[in-house]
């Protein structure tokens, strides 16, 4: 894409979502950390519906502590992997306590010094509380960035140097948000909605989808 095209892409999203939201539920910074760690390899609906519980008993990393590993684990048993995400949960609240006075940090490199804490999981914290202008890349933004001609690249991290580099100044803030929701609703895996899609006359893509198929439930 070029300067004007992707100037064009973002314009399009924002006009269609002004004000884009991660759809995570959560009340402070550290129940965002928690949630986000807790979403690896699972859905933001099954996710929320695990911690809706959990976050009405814990708002802190020490009432994470008191209520324990075992106990945490009931809450997110609905959740892939959720001995190792509970694990990490409590690993992370005990560094919190003892490292961060039982506050979230404000730093990439304090961020992902916490177990279960990756680059992506960082810049979402970053973006989401902090209001910081990051690129969490997950699996939506990797595929959107490279199928769209927007950001290509052949790692999380390569596209994260491409967005950097390549999103305008209006829309760096929302635009991580953006592009998780055009992935998640629009720009599928399986089939592109190329049909309904905003920006598609902008996208490099070769194999649009420009009819929806038949027989097919409108999302």
């Amino acid at each position: 894409m070029t300067r004007d095209q992707i100037f064009e892409f973002f314009r399009r999203l924002a006009e269609d979502n002004p004000s884009p939201e991660t759809e995570l539920e959560y009340g402070n910074a550290y129940q965002l950390v928690v949630a986000v760690a807790l979403s690896a390899q699972a859905t933001d609906v099954g996710v929320n519906k695990a911690t809706r519980a959990l976050f009405q008993a814990v708002e802190t990393p020490q009432q994470m502590l008191d209520l324990g590993e075992d106990g945490l684990k009931e809450h997110i048993k609905t959740i892939g992997l959720f001995n190792s995400k509970a694990k990490n949960v409590i690993l992370l609240s005990r560094l919190l306590v003892d490292e961060f006075g039982g506050e979230v940090p404000q730093t990439r490199e304090e961020l992902v010094r916490l177990p279960g804490v990756g680059r992506k999981t960082a810049n979402v914290v970053l973006n989401c509380w902090f209001g910081q202008e990051t690129f969490a890349v997950d699996t939506h933004i990797f595929r959107v960035g490279n199928r769209t001609g927007l950001a290509k690249g052949k790692t999380p991290e390569a596209v994260e140097a491409k967005l950097e580099k390549r999103v305008p100044a209006p829309f760096r803030l929302g635009a991580h948000h953006w592009l998780i929701l055009h992935g998640r609703y629009v720009c599928k895996a399986r089939t592109p909605e190329c049909w309904r899609c905003p920006v598609a006359d902008l996208c490099s893509y070769r194999q649009k989808v420009v009819e929806k198929p038949k027989g097919r439930p409108v999302s």
